[in-house]
């Protein structure tokens, strides 16, 4: 399915945690969309969904993701496209879903999520101060 939108942006905004690599090489493919750059595992990144990247507008600000007992701060630095895919920059992988923090290891890391658990987690997130 494809999305343009989507769900509106709240204190606690309900979105599935995945699992990305915005490393050279890494799945995430090409540099990141906000920088053109690619960022190291080692750093709490994201790429947001389509609707919630919203023509860039979140890029290089931080949002606050609650999981797993816990929270992390993390940079926007990457759409992860809900309109299409399957091509080259995006490792032809299909659309995203229109509710998605796809996240460095980092992020997976500070949230304390055993490394076997790794992959989707259901979370929250805001836009910080």
């Amino acid at each position: 399915m494809k999305y343009k939108c989507s769900p509106l942006v709240s204190s606690q905004t309900k979105a599935t945690l995945t699992l990305n690599s915005f490393e050279r090489d890494g799945d995430g493919g090409a540099p990141s969309e906000c920088d053109n750059q690619y960022h190291s595992d080692d750093d709490p990144v994201v790429a947001l969904s389509t609707g919630w990247y919203n023509n860039g507008k979140r890029c290089l600000n931080y949002i606050n993701i609650h999981g797993n007992g816990k929270s992390v701060r993390a940079k926007v630095v990457d759409e992860c496209d809900s309109t299409m895919r399957c091509y080259s920059d995006h490792d032809y992988q299909p659309p995203c879903p229109n509710n998605i923090v796809d996240t460095s290891k980092a992020v997976w890391k500070a949230l304390g999520v055993p490394e076997s658990d790794w992959g989707r987690m259901d979370i929250y997130w805001s836009d910080t101060d």
